[in-house]
């Protein structure tokens, strides 16, 4: 196994570091952003790589994209989250887009498969319910036939981007005497339409990111139902199989990591350098490792999709790890700044701009968003190691 990069494949990751550089200014620190701020930021510098392709360069041509390997786009992923730039990926991009060339029909795909490649379509995930996050089998929003349409009524929780997103993936329940598993069916469904609600739910670290969503008779046309009825399930599987398998998910934390290892080059306490501890360092060095492994589990997913399979006991590995991870990472880098870890980043005295701090907070959800580590390693048990369930 050649472990290495073609010289073509080390010319692109310098053609991307190349883009970033002239779009990011030279003191940028998203950071101090307000959400407005941040979110506009996100759409120009997503239209910027729509206008060369990149968002999906790994998509066919008649879709809006390049046609690239899964190498490339993973070099542009791990390049793009190690240098914090916005607008790279999303919903669209990362999850609906690959799902809909599964199982969508032929309209489907051409009316929104270039739509999300040109960045003019914004899509969020409407899987979670109050009573149906790790459990997504036992999701009750209903979907019921009504002549040419699927009357929507339920609500949906932690929905990320909602309030920005133009249209949903929708998981409903379209049969309620089959098994939790068979009764599901999913939709394309539009944010404006009459009787869809959003309502901000504001996260630990006052940001506005994730919402809940109420379906008071939606109603939406049975063209946007996707693939069988009842099927849905299936669908929805496929979809979290793509959005476990991200290697941004290391590629940010090397980052930090990275961050974290020059400050303790030169920062002292009590007198001794930090990076002289050998408590310190080994967290450091052990840290580093973990990335490493994180790193290779990452490409085995798009190993993978580049032999048209789609990953699933790996992509749930590879999610698990990397949660589990940013968490380590996190905890020890607060604990490794000491009671300055815990200033925010508008203090004068933060350090790492706060970074830390943030990231504290930001990953206590990790091992739960996206399917719980618990979940995954079910999935691991009994997709990969065949275990009983």
């Amino acid at each position: 196994m050649d472990f290495g990069w073609s010289p073509e494949e080390n010319g692109f990751r310098l053609q991307v570091r190349a883009f970033i550089r002239e779009q990011l200014p030279a003191d940028w620190d998203e950071l101090a952003l307000t959400e407005e701020e941040s979110y506009q930021h996100g759409r120009r510098y997503a239209v910027a790589l729509a206008g060369r392709k990149w968002r999906v360069m790994h998509w066919p041509v008649e879709f809006g994209g390049l046609g690239y390997n899964h190498w490339r786009h993973l070099i542009f992923s791990e390049e793009a989250a190690y240098h914090r730039f916005p607008g790279a990926s999303d919903m669209g991009t990362g999850f609906v887009g690959p799902t809909l060339m599964l199982f969508g029909d032929e309209r489907q795909k051409q009316r929104f498969l270039p739509a999300i490649a040109d960045a003019t379509v914004q899509f969020c995930q409407l899987f979670t319910e109050p009573g149906a996050g790790s459990d997504l089998g036992s999701l009750q929003t209903r979907a019921v036939r009504d002549g040419d349409d699927y009357v929507v009524t339920g609500q949906k929780i932690f929905t990320s981007g909602g309030h920005h997103a133009d249209w949903g993936w929708l998981g409903a329940r379209t049969n309620q005497e089959a098994p939790k598993h068979r009764g599901i069916s999913t939709f394309l469904i539009d944010m404006k339409s009459p009787g869809v609600t959003v309502r901000p739910l504001i996260n630990m670290t006052g940001q506005h990111i994730q919402n809940e969503v109420f379906f008071d008779e939606v109603r939406i046309p049975s063209e946007n139902l996707v693939g069988e009825e009842n099927r849905g399930w299936y669908q929805m599987a496929s979809t979290l199989d793509f959005e476990r398998a991200r290697i941004g998910w290391f590629a940010g934390a090397r980052r930090m990591l990275d961050d974290m290892v020059g400050f303790a080059r030169t920062a002292s306490q009590g007198g001794r350098v930090l990076g002289k501890r050998p408590e310190v360092r080994f967290r450091l060095a052990d840290l580093a490792v973990a990335l490493e492994v994180g790193r290779f589990l990452a490409y085995r997913t798009v190993w993978m999709l580049e032999h048209g399979d789609i990953p699933n006991k790996e992509a749930s590995a590879a999610k698990a790890f990397s949660s589990e991870t940013n968490q380590r990472l996190a905890n020890f880098g607060v604990s490794m700044l000491g009671l300055y870890g815990t200033l925010q980043r508008d203090s004068k005295h933060a350090l790492l701009r706060g970074r830390l701090e943030q990231m504290y907070k930001e990953t206590v959800f990790y091992t739960v968003a996206a399917g719980s580590s618990e979940i995954q390693r079910n999935i691991i048990a009994t997709r990969g190691l065949g275990l009983p369930r």
